[in-house]
Formats: structure tokens, sequence, C-alpha cells
């Protein structure tokens, strides 16, 4: 599937500049809030670029003053008082959900790049990503139990796997905010930087990533997710394919060489 291209009043924005592919939340009047015209662009623009095996890593960043201020509140609560929420929230999440699907399964790396607010189902997304770099100046807000709902957005996806259930429940249930360098501590954030900076230096780790060949990049991924839950010998034996499938391109004799040479 070829990239659509994107038109400046699009919900969300594909830019692609080499091995890197961006995704931006387009919606900053207001906050990047994710609506059903969002989750199907968002949908639309990952599954074009899932298959392009010259994408490497895949940014996910917000225009505007924040990430994602979550799940769009006003049509939400407008669908609560009509007695639609089931078609409309269930509508939305189909083609949301959908998005987040392919970048958990996409054999790319993904990075969020956060400044502002990411709240609710933005804040899962952020998490929702292999790696999550964020200005000092971001904001998590988990708002799901305050209310009164469960998280969704792939918000359990992500956090429950990095932090554990004790401290999951503890983000979900007992903290109004948190700071982008307590979940750096919690390790959910893999770096903080300044405000002003991040844009740059979320392009550098883009690009540290992306020298990674793409059979390097799937495999481990691969690995790593299915690691505690595959019992060891099952995690051994595909250690052993993965490792011999990519020692069978030639971005691996390429690799080998240029170190032999080395050492010589």
């Amino acid at each position: 599937m070829t990239a659509p291209a994107s038109q400046p009043d699009d919900p969300a924005l594909l830019r692609i500049d080499g091995p890197i592919a961006t995704i931006t939340l387009n919606r900053p009047a207001a906050f990047n809030s994710v609506n059903l015209a969002i989750a199907q662009k968002l949908e639309q623009l990952a599954a074009s670029i899932e298959g392009d095996d010259n994408i490497r890593v895949v940014v996910l960043e917000g225009e505007g003053r924040a990430f994602s201020a979550g799940g769009d509140l006003q049509t939400i609560g407008a669908a609560a008082e009509a007695g639609t929420v089931t078609p409309v929230v269930g509508e939305l999440l189909k083609h949301y959900h959908a998005f987040i699907e392919i970048v958990r399964r996409m054999p790319k790396i993904s990075l969020s790049s956060v400044h502002g607010s990411a709240a609710g189902a933005g804040m899962g997304l952020a998490f929702v990503t292999d790696l999550c770099i964020a200005a000092d100046d971001a904001k998590f807000t988990p708002a799901y139990a305050k209310i009164g709902v469960s998280p969704d957005g792939g918000s359990t996806v992500g956090i429950v796997g990095t932090v554990g259930p004790r401290r999951a429940l503890q983000i979900f249930l007992a903290e109004d905010n948190f700071t982008a360098q307590q979940a750096h501590e919690w390790g959910l954030v893999a770096k903080v930087v300044p405000a002003a900076e991040l844009k740059a230096a979320t392009r550098k780790l883009a690009e540290r990533l992306a020298q990674n060949p793409p059979a390097a990049i799937a495999g481990t991924r691969q690995l790593v997710y299915q690691a505690a839950t595959t019992p060891v010998k099952q995690q051994l034996d595909a250690e052993e394919h993965k490792i011999i499938m990519a020692m069978n391109t030639e971005a691996f004799r390429t690799a080998v060489k240029k170190f032999t040479s080395k050492s010589k």
C-alpha cells in the first residue's frame, strides 16, 4: 500500500524521511484529542507504512501545545446524553485500536515524542510504543478513574508490561498525574530532554534506531515481547530461528566483514 499524501488540514499527518516515518496528531485546537476522524486517519496511515520495508522507525508526535488530551470527551459526552455510547465509542475504538494493533505488530521500532499533556488514551499512546522520549514539561494524566471508567487506547498494553500490575494499579487509580521524570524512573520514558530540544533529540534517537538492520529490529521486538509468556525451550528455539534468519542477510555479512577486518 502506498502512503497517502498528507494535506495540511488532515487530522493526522504522515512524513517519510528515509527510513524514518513520522505520524503527527494534527488537531491542535482540540489538544489532539481522539475523535472518529483522527482514529480512522491513524489506522489508514499505519496500514500504509506497515509493509514498507524501507521504513525502520515510526515516530508519533503531537502538533501544538499537547501530545494528546485523550478521547474527545465532547463527542463521547454527547453520545452518553443521547444514549448512543455503545455504537459511537465502539466505532471510534474499532479504528483506534486497529491503529494500536498495527503499531504493536509492525516489524519496525516505534517511538513516541511527548510534550505538554498526554492524558487518557493520549497517555496510553505515549506508552504503547516501543520507546518514549519526553520533554521535561510533559505531564501524564491517567484520567480514567476520575470520570468513572477503565483504561482503553492501549493503556494497559503498554504500561502493565513495563511497570507490572502493582505500579499500573497505582498509576490508574491513585495518581492524578505524574511528570516525565517520574515516568523515566518507572521505566516508561527512555529519555527526558529540555522542551526546546525535544524535536532534535527525537530525530537523533530515531536516526540511531534506524541504523539497526530490519532483521535485527523485527527479531528483537518479537523476542522481547513474547519472552514473558513463552516457555524457556520455546523461547530458546525462537532465538535460534531468528538469529539464523538474520545471519542469512546481506546486512549481517557486511557487518561481520567490517568487524573482522578491524580486529586483524
